[in-house]
């Protein structure tokens, strides 16, 4: 089933989401709903917190944004549940994101290139994993959803200012997209 995508400016993209046991309700379920949403939007990331569940959970599929000198990338696919970055290291570089919730609108953003991460995967097993380069930063991205952080967010206050029409415009509904949303009220 298709999820309706939160819209900037809507409080539980704002809140620190909680973890989950494996006895969360019908989490397989939600799991498939979450990558159902996630391709008919064209999305390479769905944090939970996107489809209005304040829970620490996110997918990741990478499989459509390949970059050749990422080969990596090309078979990227992986759940991630009570994720934790533990380690953020390296000089940080610029590259420019978009975000479901935040539809038409994308902006450089500065991350730190390498990262270590504890979660669990959906049969509850703990992996503790090393990411750098752009899979780092798609993870980053979607950890930030966990924290009640969006990209724009870490875009420095000049461009935020730039951007405030546009950011309310969205919280008004004032988007053309091609997946259902649900708007602050």
């Amino acid at each position: 089933m298709i999820l309706p995508i939160v819209a900037y400016g809507h409080p539980t993209l704002k809140k620190k989401a909680q973890n989950i046991s494996k006895d969360y309700p019908n989490l397989s379920e939600l799991i498939e709903n979450m990558w159902e949403t996630m391709g008919q939007s064209s999305g390479v990331g769905l944090a939970a917190p996107q489809v209005n569940l304040s829970i620490r959970l996110f997918v990741i599929d990478a499989t459509h944004y390949l970059e050749e000198e990422e080969s990596d990338i090309k078979t990227f696919k992986k759940i991630f549940i009570n994720a934790e970055i533990t380690e953020e290291e390296g000089e940080e570089w610029s590259f420019n994101e978009g975000c479901l919730s935040v539809p038409e609108i994308r902006e450089d953003v500065l991350r730190k290139p390498n990262i270590t991460i504890r979660y669990l995967d959906e049969n509850f097993v703990e992996h503790t994993e090393k990411y750098d380069g752009v899979i780092a930063r798609i993870i980053q991205h979607e950890y930030d959803h966990l924290e009640g952080k969006l990209f724009v967010d870490r875009i420095n206050s000049l461009r935020r200012i730039l951007l405030k029409r546009k950011l309310n415009e969205i919280t008004k509904g004032i988007v053309n997209v091609n997946y259902k949303m649900i708007f602050p009220k």
